[in-house]
This record gives structure tokens, C-alpha cells and sequence, in this order.
């Protein structure tokens, strides 16, 4: 190994043999990048603001609608159960940062919005969220990354084609 070479650690890719199809490479290398840059933002979520990202994805989802949303749509939006939806719900609420009321002739429904608390806070979150990602793809040049999006939206397409 060469002395400027960077050690990586253990990821799914560690996992490939030489004659692994370039599919199964190709899809490990995408889960490995994702994985990286997704455990990094926990960290800093949880590092700089005590937080989660699944509480941070919830307060994304509230923040996108100043009506505020039921528990069933914030469920269906961030693909995660009822249960884990309430959870959060319920700290977030203790915190202040949401309030939750139950949908007019409805009582078994529940809306939730930001309080005025929250979306300061989730503001302060956000635009260091930005900023994160910012510096963790900042080394792609903006060519590399226009390349890589119409890249990644020909996968997305292929995906959806075979999917139906």
C-alpha cells in the first residue's frame, strides 16, 4: 500500500470477490456510500444537537406543511410504522418542539405541526444538515455531480421500469 493511500473500513464492499457480477459491485458500492454518509449525519445530528435522524426526518416532514400533518400521513411519508411514528411524536411533544390535536370529527386522528419552538430549532438543524452534505460530496466536482444525478436518475428509471 502506497503511504498517501487511504485505509477504508470494513463495508459491504468488503464482502465482493473478483468475479462478483458488476451489478452486485455496482449495488454494494451504492449502499456503501450511502451508509457512510448516512452514519456521518447521525453523528453530527447527534453530536451537535442532540438528535436523531429519524426525529430529524419527522420535523423535515412538518416543516414542508404549515397546516401540519395527521400521524397516518407522517407514517405513509417517512415509510415507517404507526408505532415509530407515535414514539417520536411523543418526545418531540415533552420537548415542545410539536404540538399534536386531535382532527375535527375525528378523535381517533390526530394532526401535528411545528410549534414556533420547533421550527427554530429544525431551522438551526436544517441548514446545518445542508451544509454537512454540502462537504461530504463537496469533493465531486460540479460536472462530476451533474453526471452522477443523470446517472442515478436513468437507475432510479430502470428500477421502476422492471419494478411494474
Amino acid at each position: 500500500m502506497k503511504s498517501n493511500e487511504k485505509i477504508l473500513p470494513l463495508d459491504h464492499e468488503s464482502r465482493l470477490v473478483e468475479d462478483d457480477h458488476h451489478s452486485i459491485r455496482l449495488w454494494l458500492r451504492l449502499l456503501t456510500c450511502t451508509n457512510m454518509i448516512e452514519a456521518a449525519l447521525r453523528t453530527r445530528l447527534r453530536e451537535e444537537f442532540g438528535t436523531t435522524l429519524p426525529r430529524f426526518d419527522f420535523m423535515a416532514q412538518l416543516a414542508k406543511v404549515s397546516e401540519g400533518l395527521t400521524m397516518g400521513e407522517l407514517s405513509k411519508q417517512m415509510m415507517v410504522s404507526g408505532g415509530n411514528v407515535s414514539g417520536i411524536a411523543s418526545q418531540l411533544e415533552s420537548e415542545g418542539l410539536i404540538d399534536r390535536a386531535p382532527v375535527p370529527n375525528n378523535r381517533r386522528t390526530f394532526c401535528v405541526k411545528l410549534t414556533e419552538e420547533g421550527k427554530q430549532r429544525f431551522s438551526e438543524m436544517a441548514e446545518a444538515h445542508e451544509q454537512w452534505v454540502i462537504e461530504l460530496l463537496g469533493h465531486l466536482s460540479s460536472d462530476d455531480q451533474q453526471r452522477l444525478m443523470a446517472t442515478l436518475k436513468r437507475v432510479k428509471l430502470g428500477i421502476a421500469d422492471s419494478l411494474d
